[in-house]
């Protein structure tokens, strides 16, 4: 993949222009996001950046990618964009544990989703991507359920990606089937694991310190599944936040075929800001 070829012209709206985030002296966050309905006749993916109300450079970035049908997919993403947000709104960095804000938004998200199937006899699902980050300490948590995907990548190479709560993962991890062809199983989108399913396993919040340069991309199957690691790894490393969700959204449609799914990804790219008194060049070499 060359993210310099060429691909028809996008029938995305506008992007919003990417977040310039300046946390005091050391981070700035650019962020972009891209959502489209894919060849779905209704969207049913959802997603939030949210800079915290109260404290500059911290941030908590969020996807959900609903199930259960028309109205009872994008009822369960709705709920979880919500409980985000209102968690988040109360949430204070100072003092309060960040793994417990993650765990308490994937818990009551998935109680929420549970009350709207009981409440309208409908089958509302949802998964789940959420990381937060913490300019302060350089610092990325993150809580994920089903298979929409964190991934962090630094100096052009995938630093990390979550694992999928699906079938076929389980597959790979048996050494039954390689990645390349879970993509293509068709089994390919049985979820082991959702928000509104009878019992929701606990797992744990996960961490990684982050660096200048890295690049977080969050995104639902139906960005990831058309792309491979390596793809990836060059989007996110030639292309600007705004480029890259561009590019990577027409290239799914493309390579979709007319059979795509809802699509929705976030790229965030963190850069380190020079402290007073030092040159940018200091920066850069630091």
């Amino acid at each position: 993949m060359d993210p310099t070829d060429h691909y028809p012209p996008s029938r995305l709206p506008p992007l919003p222009t990417p977040v310039q985030h300046r946390a005091g002296t050391r981070w700035r966050l650019s962020a972009a996001s891209g959502l489209h309905k894919g060849d779905r006749p209704y969207q049913q993916d959802q997603l939030r950046v949210i800079a915290h109300p109260r404290v500059q450079g911290c941030v908590l970035a969020v996807i959900a990618d609903g199930m259960g049908g028309k109205s009872g997919g994008r009822k369960a993403a709705d709920q979880v964009m919500l409980t985000a947000q209102q968690l988040f709104e109360r949430y204070h960095p100072d003092s309060d544990d960040p793994h417990a804000l993650l765990q308490q938004i994937v818990q009551e998200s998935h109680s929420m989703i549970r009350l709207t199937a009981l409440s309208t006899e409908q089958e509302p699902h949802s998964t789940i991507v959420c990381a937060l980050f913490h300019a302060d300490e350089g610092r990325c948590y993150w809580s994920h359920v089903g298979d929409s995907r964190l991934y962090i990548f630094r100096n052009g190479r995938l630093l990390l990606r979550t694992t999928d709560d699906s079938y076929v993962q389980t597959l790979v991890d048996k050494g039954e089937i390689t990645e390349a062809k879970a993509r293509n199983h068709p089994m390919s989108n049985v979820l082991t694991c959702s928000l509104g399913m009878s019992e929701l396993p606990s797992k744990p919040v996960e961490e990684s310190p982050l660096m200048p340069g890295d690049v977080l991309m969050l995104c639902s199957d139906g960005v990831w599944h058309y792309f491979t690691d390596q793809d990836l790894e060059i989007a996110t490393s030639k292309l600007q936040p705004r480029e890259c969700c561009q590019y990577l959204i027409d290239k799914a449609r493309t390579r979709a075929g007319g059979r795509g799914d809802n699509l929705s990804l976030i790229v965030i790219e963190l850069a380190r800001l020079p402290a007073p008194g030092e040159t940018s060049s200091t920066s850069s070499g630091a």
